[in-house]
């Protein structure tokens, strides 16, 4: 009678290699922002200790900052990973805003019509943008530059020539109790803070109303947009798509991934999410400014490096990319807390973008030697 060895839970396969926790984490493109985060959490606990900083007001403070880059480097971070930039973002929210503010102000559009009309354009504009790369081969940094250039200019001159000005107000007068700028205007979760601030969970002003009144919308688009992009990358056929367009659009092509399609998707959301934030400006201020958007696709860029996202595509997470406007954010209004100079600010970001790359390099060099 012959017998088999039966593996026991002391065999061990030589096949099968154990990793840590920690080399697992960092393995994901997100742990550089995560920690990032942390750091300078701590950072700002320390140095602006007794500020406001993180009291309930001081959070949703630089979280409404946070949001507003975050919902653009959600977007921007989906069009890296497969593998194109977007620098029309910026220029975009400039543009999309005078197309909400104009037809609602001096057309006497209702709110919803003017939104939907600026949404439409937007997109079509996301995807001309992606049209001409796919169609042409030019580099997405060319074909957008371009459109950076011509939307700004248009959100410049057709306000000039209609009112003889650049920023359009009187949005606030025309809303309303329009259901569609609800969307984009006010806060939720009023009576649950409400409640709160009755048990003594978060602090009254003087008048008895409770310091954190609400979540801005705001964040909550950032948020559901992150959640969303999330998922379509990690549980989606559409996700496999973009990163395989941007590790290698010819292998993707070859085995039969639509990559003209998916650039196309990919720009239109990158319009999309950038209509959203013009959105969120107009109804907050009621007014549009043809200045609004300028530099934000760069802070877009440098969130979603922070984040983890490899330059060349194929590589990166929405997450992370929200990480990195987190950081963006808690920085931005640390120096206003501690009274630093805001001039500051700036080399702040040049500094982190250049850490973020060195790191991510360090990161994709480890995961490819442990392959």
């Amino acid at each position: 009678m012959s017998t088999t060895a039966s593996p026991t839970s002391q065999d061990k396969d030589e096949r099968l290699a154990h990793v840590s926790p920690l080399k697992k984490a960092l393995h994901r493109p997100e742990f550089g922002s995560v920690a990032g985060a942390l750091l300078v959490i701590v950072f700002f606990a320390l140095v602006a200790s007794g500020t406001g900083m993180f009291s309930g007001a001081g959070v949703i403070n630089f979280l409404e900052v946070s949001a507003q880059l975050g919902i653009l480097a959600v977007a921007a971070a989906l069009l890296m990973i497969g593998g194109e930039f977007d620098l029309s973002i910026g220029s975009m929210i400039g543009f999309a805003g005078m197309l909400i503010a104009i037809p609602a102000v001096q057309y006497g559009w209702p709110i919803w019509a003017a939104l939907s009309f600026a949404f439409g354009c937007a997109l079509a504009i996301g995807a001309l943008n992606g049209w001409l790369v796919v169609k042409t081969g030019l580099p997405s940094f060319i074909v957008t530059l371009g459109f950076l250039f011509i939307l700004r200019g248009v959100a410049i001159g057709i306000p000039r020539l209609m009112a003889d000005r650049t920023q359009i107000g009187g949005v606030h007068d025309v809303i309303g109790n329009d259901w569609f700028a609800a969307l984009f205007s006010g806060e939720v979760g009023e009576g649950f803070f409400l409640w709160l601030s009755e048990i003594g969970v978060i602090g009254t002003n003087f008048a008895g109303n409770p310091t954190v009144s609400g979540i801005p919308v705001s964040i909550v688009w950032w948020l559901g947009l992150t959640a969303l992009a999330t998922w379509v990358l990690l549980f989606t056929r559409f996700g496999n798509w973009i990163f395989a367009c941007g590790g290698d659009k010819e292998a993707a092509r070859n085995v039969g991934v639509p990559v003209n399609l998916v650039k196309i998707v990919l720009f239109m959301f990158t319009a999309f999410a950038a209509c959203v934030f013009a959105a969120l400006q107009v109804m907050d201020t009621g007014s549009a400014d043809s200045i609004r958007g300028i530099l934000k696709e760069l802070e877009a860029i440098i969130a979603v490096v922070i984040g983890g996202a490899l330059l060349t595509g194929g590589y990166g997470s929405a997450i992370g990319a929200s990480f990195g406007a987190l950081i963006f954010g808690m920085v931005q209004m640390g120096i206003f807390y501690t009274g630093v100079n805001t001039d500051w600010f700036q080399v702040f970001l040049g500094a982190m973008l250049l850490i973020a790359v060195l790191f991510n390099n360090y990161v994709r060099r480890k995961a490819l030697e442990a392959k």
